[in-house]
C-alpha cells in the first residue's frame, strides 16, 4: 500500500523528526503508530498523507511516487483526521461532514444525490444526525471529535489516517471508534492509526510500527511487539505483559 523508503522528515527551520526511515505497509490492515510522546508518530502521519513535504527520500503510494500525485489524486485515496483541527466559525455539522466529499464534486461544488446519501449514511454511523444544523462551535469536545470523523469517512477513501481519533472521548464512545476502525477494515479499507493507549493498540491492531527518536524500533503483530523488554527499552516503564481474557491480545499492567 505505502513504500517508505529512506525518508526524512521535518518542519521549516528545524532538524529532521523522521529519520532515514524504511517502512512497507501492507493493504487492507489495521497498523499503529506507538512510541514515546516525541517519537515522530504524528510527523510520520502527516508525511504518509503529504501534509508536509519530504526533506529526502520517498514515499511510494501503490507504486506511485506522491511527488507526481497532486491534491485531487491522493485526497481520493487517503483521507486523514490530523491531531488538533480548527473549527470554522459558523459551519453546521452536516456542512463539515460535506466537506468530505470535495476531491469528488464538479467545480461547481454541488453536491449529487450519491453524495448526500453518503453523508446521511456516516452521519448516522456516527449518531450525529440529530445535530445536523448545528453550529460546531456549539458542540462539546466529544461531539466535535465525531463530526470530523464523520467528514473523514464521507470522504469513502480506501486509506484512512487518524491521529489520536479517541482524544475527547469518553470510555463508551472509544470502545465505538475503535470497534468501527475495524469494521471498515472488513469493509476492505486500509486504517494507520496513532494511539497513545497501548492495550488498545494491542487489541484492535492487526500491526504495530513502533518508533522511538524519529527511529523505527520494532514492527510486527501485538504478540510479536508488546513485551516487557520493550516496553522498558521504548517507554522505559516496568509492566508485566499478559493475555487480555476477553480479546485474547497482549494487555501491558504497568508495575
Amino acid at each position: 500500500m505505502l513504500s517508505v523508503n529512506e525518508l526524512q522528515l521535518g518542519y521549516h527551520g528545524g532538524q529532521s523528526v523522521i529519520k532515514n526511515l524504511c517502512l512497507e505497509l501492507p493493504e487492507n490492515k489495521v497498523v499503529g503508530l506507538i512510541g514515546p510522546n516525541g517519537c515522530g508518530k504524528s510527523t510520520l502521519l502527516k508525511g504518509l498523507c503529504r501534509l508536509i513535504q519530504p526533506q529526502s527520500g520517498s514515499i511510494l503510494l501503490r507504486q506511485q511516487d506522491m511527488a507526481q500525485l497532486n491534491n485531487r489524486q491522493i485526497a481520493r485515496q487517503i483521507s486523514v483526521l490530523p491531531q488538533a483541527q480548527t473549527n470554522p466559525e459558523g459551519l453546521s455539522v452536516r456542512q463539515l461532514v460535506e466537506y468530505g466529499r470535495t476531491p469528488y464534486v464538479s467545480h461547481w461544488g454541488k453536491l449529487s444525490a450519491t453524495d448526500n446519501q453518503i453523508v446521511d449514511s456516516v452521519m448516522h454511523e456516527m449518531s450525529i444526525q440529530s445535530l445536523a444544523e448545528t453550529p460546531l462551535e456549539a458542540l462539546s469536545g466529544g461531539q466535535q471529535q465525531r463530526a470530523w470523523l464523520a467528514m473523514v469517512l464521507a470522504q469513502d477513501t480506501d486509506i484512512i489516517m487518524l491521529d489520536e481519533p479517541t482524544t475527547y472521548l469518553d470510555i463508551s464512545y472509544q470502545i465505538e471508534l475503535m470497534k468501527l476502525i475495524r469494521e471498515l477494515k472488513e469493509k476492505g479499507k486500509s486504517i494507520i492509526v496513532v494511539l497513545h493507549d497501548l492495550n488498545q493498540a494491542a487489541r484492535y491492531c492487526d500491526l504495530l510500527v513502533v518508533l522511538k527518536s524519529g527511529e523505527l524500533k520494532m514492527m510486527g503483530t501485538p504478540i510479536e511487539v508488546m513485551t516487557e523488554t520493550m516496553l522498558a527499552d521504548i517507554f522505559d516503564v516496568q509492566a508485566k505483559v499478559i493475555i487480555d481474557p476477553v480479546a485474547g491480545s497482549p494487555m501491558c499492567v504497568y508495575v
